[in-house]
């Protein structure tokens, strides 16, 4: 059995990660900044960040911080480092590296600085989660039309999947970067959007338009998708069923 801590543990990611760990025996600390015994704010630290990690055999890092996400690995690492920690697992996202939106460079920013830290790391790069798609598709369905992005694809993935190699690298011993982690399919917006429609009997017009920039440059090459590592099994339809009820069906119908 292994002490185990992992930030963001009540988070849509973190929390399946920490209900793994202890159904095998693990003693799992969450780090969360409402969630005591440590209700920690990672991008200020402080001496119950360093209690947190103290005895920890490794740290799986889940937290999501849109602003200050660069500031909260450092203070993490900090912290790791003081406490001498042996194993720091990282969960990224596919093509940080490739398509230049200010939020991937955040994390390919992270990614480096894990990588110098000096502490032994794991690092897995997963596409987006169904959640995320979900939650995209639904701000996007409010006005009468919805308006998609021409021709950018995306290949979700169920979250539980990510969580379950989380928690069997969090288990092992560090072993670098490993192989990237992609949902079953890969699909236009368009699909994505009808699919959504059906499910939760919705009715918009969709419209696909261009946009300007390299970033959308980026997603349009698809340097965001993984389809070599299409390892995922939870479709988007699944997913979709599950969260409003009804049949499986096929989201490029």
């Amino acid at each position: 059995m292994s002490t185990i801590l992992v930030t963001g543990g009540t988070g849509t990611l973190g929390r399946p990660v920490c209900e793994l760990l202890r159904a095998d025996d693990h003693e799992v600390r969450v780090l969360s900044r409402h969630s005591p015994p440590y209700a920690v704010d990672l991008r200020h630290g402080g001496p119950l960040l360093d209690r947190a990690v103290d005895g920890a055999d490794a740290v799986v890092h889940c937290s999501n911080i849109l602003r200050g996400d660069r500031e909260a690995a450092r203070n993490l690492i900090e912290a790791a480092r003081r406490a001498g920690v042996p194993h720091l697992l990282y969960i990224s996202i596919v093509g940080v590296d490739r398509v230049p939106l200010g939020y991937y460079r955040t994390k390919y920013a992270v990614e480096r600085m894990i990588q110098g830290s000096g502490i032994d790391w794991t690092l897995l790069r997963a596409t987006q989660f169904h959640d995320l798609i979900l939650q995209l598709l639904q701000g996007l369905a409010k006005p009468p039309v919805m308006l998609l992005p021409k021709d950018v694809r995306d290949q979700p993935l169920e979250v539980t999947e990510a969580a379950a190699r989380l928690a069997e690298l969090a288990a092992g011993p560090p072993v670098g970067r490993v192989e990237d982690m992609g949902g079953p399919e890969i699909l236009t917006f368009a699909e994505l959007a009808r699919a959504y429609l059906r499910a939760s009997g919705r009715r918009r017009r969709l419209v696909e338009l261009p946009l300007p920039g390299r970033a959308y440059r980026g997603l349009r090459h698809g340097g965001h998708l993984a389809p070599d590592h299409a390892v995922g099994r939870a479709t988007f339809d699944a997913f979709l069923a599950r969260r409003f009820g009804g049949p499986e069906g096929t989201a490029g119908a």
